[in-house]
């Protein structure tokens, strides 16, 4: 039975953070449910794209329609075998959210991992998890975190860190690293076979 995955979103989440761990996700076997406060299954959030642009802080575009595909209302967090947030401007609002919160603190307790990206560890320091753990975020988060004890390491945007369950990492550029960190926290084995080319006849 594959494994259920739940993504805790909001509308301006950041458009890849979102996107390409779900699709990925996805594409490896894994029930990828992905819910907002508020919202209903087949409903969508409006993602934002951040980029860097040499301009002192990130640039923000409008992005895709990303639908959901669970109720948050119907959420049994028990039922999850992880949990993954991501960034953008949606952690700042969803945090308000005290089920959110509830949610995000049950994989902590539960040792189950978690993988959070970007602005995504806004949620974490809210639900007060990170006390001791060793994490990254995006720069701009990076003060918070240690004022609410949790170790932070500021590290080149296409870097992440694992701490145990937790995988964070500080923005979108570290997807590589990020998600094949956290496929390993999940226990996932790839194999992957090697391209031949055709052989004309």
């Amino acid at each position: 039975m594959a494994k259920k995955i739940l993504f805790l979103v909001g509308d301006y989440v950041e458009d890849y953070e979102v996107m390409v761990p779900f699709q990925a996700l996805a594409a490896l076997g894994y029930q990828v449910h992905a819910v907002c406060p508020g919202k209903k299954a087949g409903e969508f959030v409006r993602t934002a794209v951040h980029d860097f642009e040499g301009d002192q802080t990130y640039s923000e575009k409008r992005g895709h329609n990303f639908t959901l595909n669970y109720s948050f209302d119907e959420v049994n967090e028990h039922e999850y075998d992880a949990l993954v947030i991501p960034g953008g401007r949606a952690p700042e609002y969803i945090r308000l959210n005290p089920r959110v919160l509830e949610i995000t603190r049950h994989f902590f307790t539960a040792n189950k991992p978690v993988a959070a990206i970007c602005h995504g560890l806004q949620v974490l320091a809210a639900a007060g998890v990170l006390n001791g753990r060793r994490c990254t975020a995006y720069a701009a988060v990076g003060p918070d975190l240690p004022l609410i004890g949790a170790e932070y390491h500021e590290l080149p945007a296409d870097q992440a860190i694992t701490d145990g369950n937790l995988v964070t990492a500080p923005a979108w550029p570290a997807h590589p690293a990020w998600l094949a960190q956290f496929l390993k926290v999940l226990g996932a084995k790839i194999e992957i076979e090697p391209q031949t080319e055709a052989v004309p006849a």
